[in-house]
């Protein structure tokens, strides 16, 4: 195989179970690097509440620039309660946040795949996600969570104000609206976009750009408008009629846990952030589990693991053009859950429970 050099990934473990699964992701890649002659450069650092702890600042300059520099970036968790009361612009979110804008990362990409192994562990009935594979592709720097203005003010009578402001622009929904069609093209066609035109007007707005994209360049989609609320409830009650629903920054954060959840555990599902492409057809990228931080079983040694190896397989399918690696290490974790092994999050009787690291040890067994 042809030696691919210098490949920069930077790894950003975080806080809570975040360093306990990107351990795993490393030993992945440290594999391929061994195995498959593949050149990875590995480079790790702080960030979140971990960067915050020792340099008083969730992210510093140093890390962002690593960041910048990087072909692509897996992310574990940031975040807990220890950190809860600092003021808002110190947070360790904010670092991610500053990460999604900076880098210009403007696609999330969340698959929420129903593993046929765990139907049992889905809270719905097994004919209602039994095969379920749904792709949500959320508007990730734009909205609400970065509109201007915001914050909190005093007014009259003692009282405060809380302000956010909810904006689009057509270039922002013209390009995410472009990665779903494109993503459509390669699964089944059918694309369905949320948003509340029916009260906003940035939603009237989404609403018609969104139509404009798919009439003047992908005839060949089939393109569906639902209002937010209204695929909340289509998600709980006919998941399967989706195949990839795209949408903004603040309903794509809902609806994405939502459909999560359908699939029995949050330990799973994996994520991409994407860029636009430049010139050489290169983009920034960075890849994060869904789960968090979950502060309460950090350090224990039983978080689920599989969620960051999958995304990690994003990243190689995605940024890295390693489609067959990334078949590979998805084929590695059907053959562990055909196994039976399973870590705490979703075990069921007969089935045998494994920590963090054994499960990452059972998929690169499979790898081997």
């Amino acid at each position: 195989m042809i030696k691919i050099k210098n490949r920069k990934i930077l790894l950003l473990p975080g806080d809570g179970i975040g360093p306990e699964v990107v351990a795993e992701v490393k030993k992945v890649i440290q594999w391929l690097n061994s195995k498959k002659s593949l050149d990875f450069t590995i480079d790790e650092d702080l960030i979140g509440g971990a960067s915050i702890e020792k340099h008083k600042n969730p992210i510093t300059d140093e890390v962002f620039y690593k960041a910048m520099e990087s072909e692509i970036i897996i992310f574990g968790a940031c975040g807990g309660p220890k950190w809860d009361n600092l003021e808002f612009s110190k947070k360790p979110e904010r670092a991610l946040l500053k990460l999604r804008k900076e880098l210009k990362l403007f696609a999330n990409l969340r698959p929420a795949i129903c593993f046929k192994q765990l139907v049992e562990a889905s809270s719905l009935k097994p004919e209602i996600v039994s095969g379920l594979d749904i792709m949500i592709v959320r508007e990730l720097t734009g909205g609400i969570y970065f509109g201007e203005p915001r914050g909190i003010k005093p007014i009259e009578n003692g009282e405060r104000k809380g302000i956010n402001t909810h904006t689009y622009t057509s270039n922002e929904i013209i390009r995410v609206a472009k990665v779903a069609f494109e993503l459509a093209k390669k699964r089944s066609k059918k694309v369905t976009s949320c948003e509340k035109s029916n009260v906003m007007e940035s939603g009237v707005l989404w609403k018609e750009e969104v139509q404009k994209v798919r009439d003047n360049d992908y005839t060949d989609i089939a393109l569906n408008h639902m209002l937010a609320d209204n695929c909340a409830m289509q998600l709980l009650r006919d998941p399967k009629q989706f195949d990839v629903i795209v949408t903004d920054n603040l309903f794509g954060d809902m609806l994405s846990d939502e459909a999560a959840m359908l699939t029995g555990s949050l330990g799973l599902l994996p994520s991409a952030s994407l860029g636009a492409k430049d010139k050489n057809g290169k983009m920034r990228s960075m890849y994060e589990p869904v789960h968090g931080s979950a502060p309460d079983i950090a350090g224990e040694g039983i978080a689920n693991p599989i969620a960051s190896i999958l995304s990690f397989s994003m990243a190689l399918r995605y940024s890295l053009d390693l489609d067959q690696e990334a078949d590979n290490l998805d084929q590695a974790v059907q053959k562990v859950l055909d196994d039976g092994l399973r870590t705490k999050d979703i075990l069921s009787k007969g089935k045998k429970e494994v920590s963090t690291l054994q499960m990452g040890d059972a998929i690169i067994s499979k790898l081997k």
